[in-house]
């Protein structure tokens, strides 16, 4: 670790916000990370214990996700918004310059084999198969009760 991080004591470690802990680790990587990743990082600096990590990792997610300095970029994958130019504000032009770990032909085979479970037509049985005939007709007395139930209520 180089830079401001690297200056830092540990009693300046400790009273460092971990957002701006957040900051400091992307600015000196340079790109985007992982959230897991950045937490661990923090976790690593501040000397967390397993306890202390349960209960600060949603609290520095939201903490990001609110703070302007930084945007998701992909999947859990977070950085700097001074890093993309203006005309790239929008999520599809920030994602179209990001590596993305997303395969889209595996994607696509699952959606594939789980469409395919769910509209296998094998895989009924005789009870999923409905015939008009288990339906009940309702009479036309029942259905001109029920209208003029409805237009009392107007």
């Amino acid at each position: 670790m180089s830079g401001k991080l690297a200056a830092l004591t540990p009693e300046e470690i400790r009273e460092t916000a971990m957002v701006d802990l957040v900051y400091e680790l992307l600015y000196e990587k340079g790109e985007p990370m992982l959230y897991r990743d950045l937490f661990q990082e923090v976790a690593r600096l501040k000397g967390f214990t397993e306890e202390e990590m349960t209960r600060y990792i949603a609290q520095l997610y939201t903490e990001i996700n609110i703070d302007g300095r930084f945007i998701c970029v992909g999947k859990s994958l977070w950085g700097l918004k001074k890093w993309y130019p203006t005309e790239q504000a929008t999520d599809s032009a920030v994602q179209a310059n990001v590596k993305d770990d997303f395969d889209e032909d595996l994607e696509e085979d699952l959606f594939e084999e789980e469409e395919d479970e769910l509209f296998d037509d094998d895989q009924l049985d005789d009870d999923d198969v409905f015939d008009d005939e288990e339906f009940e007709e309702l009479d036309e007395d029942e259905v001109e009760e029920a209208e003029e139930e409805d237009e009392s209520l107007i």
